[in-house]
């Protein structure tokens, strides 16, 4: 995997980027590197790997996100995730929920650079794949000038191959995780900066950012931008990755084939024991603003989550979408 594969992801996110998530956003771009939620190193290393690592062949370029803060252990869980096949290793210095500061990893590690470049260390000998770490800019009372460039210069040192910065602090203490993803104020000057520092070592971009366009904008500041919930609310947006930052020829989509490519996945987890709502629950903002959206979104609300649904309830809902006045293709 090169850099140029790297100039767009959609950001790891807990309880949303599981597999079936990321298979929808690899129908809607075949370019952005995808990640998976976090996964703690000893879950991996001690825990049902097919159910936390598996993936589908086609999420490639896919990441795997680790958390921790053992070096040893780290290495391990990223030799599993290599073998397990994945394109890259992450290590998650920037979460602040309540279950990561418990752990002494996540964004607590802001406050450990000498760790956290040991930990990328440990983790670059153990594996030939890309490892890469995604931080804040700071965490409390820290100054996110020195404590930004002082995790920075620790990776970098240590082999990372990409530094992904959301730029916002988190506050450990008086804000719940869903709090620091918007009270901290968004710094994005503090990224340029450390990315004119580092001319020469991939530095990305994530925290606020509600469109392809925000998105290239960034672009012309840093080496890649990655976009959280605005990709997992509004997916469609995704279908024009590929030639916005790719230079793919645009062409129109044809979301018809897309159902029908989710209805086939949606079958298979079935087959295998699963539900029609473990799939269809990342697809609800899929056709958000068109005629029809909103009936769309009650059957996959209910019908969807209805004990034996099938692909069938997909189509249906599908089918309640007006595509008249748009450039997509509905059949």
């Amino acid at each position: 995997m090169n850099h140029l594969s790297m100039r767009f992801a959609i950001a790891p996110m807990m309880d949303w980027t599981d597999r079936h998530c990321r298979f929808l956003h690899r129908q809607l771009t075949h370019r952005a590197l995808l990640y998976t939620e976090m996964v703690v190193a000893d879950a991996v290393i001690h825990g049902e790997r097919e159910r936390l690592l598996g993936f589908d062949g086609t999420e490639h370029p896919v990441a795997l996100q680790l958390g921790g803060s053992d070096p040893q252990k780290l290495a391990e869980a990223a030799r599993i995730g290599e073998a397990s096949g994945y394109d890259e290793i992450n290590l998650n210095v920037g979460c602040p929920s309540d279950r990561v500061q418990s752990g002494t990893f996540g964004a607590c590690l802001m406050k450990a650079p000498v760790l956290v470049a040991d930990c990328v260390a440990a983790m670059k000998a153990s594996v030939g794949i890309p490892v890469t770490v995604k931080c804040r800019i700071g965490v409390d009372e820290q100054d996110p000038e020195p404590a930004l460039d002082a995790l920075a210069d620790g990776v970098f040192a240590a082999g990372a191959d990409a530094l992904w910065v959301h730029a916002r602090k988190a506050w450990l203490e008086g804000l719940s995780p869903k709090e620091n993803r918007d009270i901290p104020p968004l710094d994005y000057n503090r990224v340029y900066r450390l990315k004119a520092k580092n001319p020469n070592k991939f530095i990305g971009i994530n925290g606020g950012i509600q469109s392809l366009e925000e998105a290239l904008d960034h672009i012309d500041h840093v080496d890649g931008a990655m976009l959280g919930r605005a990709a997992y609310h509004t997916p469609g947006i995704l279908a024009g990755v590929d030639a916005a930052f790719y230079g793919d020829k645009p062409k129109t989509f044809d979301f018809a084939a897309l159902i029908d490519a989710m209805a086939d996945y949606a079958a298979r987890h079935i087959e295998r024991g699963g539900r029609l709502g473990h799939v269809t629950r990342h697809m609800v903002g899929l056709f958000h603003g068109l005629p029809g959206a909103r009936r769309y979104r009650q059957i996959l609300s209910t019908d969807a989550t209805r004990p034996g649904a099938g692909p069938d309830v997909l189509k249906a809902a599908f089918a309640a979408v007006d595509f008249s006045g748009t450039d997509a293709e509905a059949a």
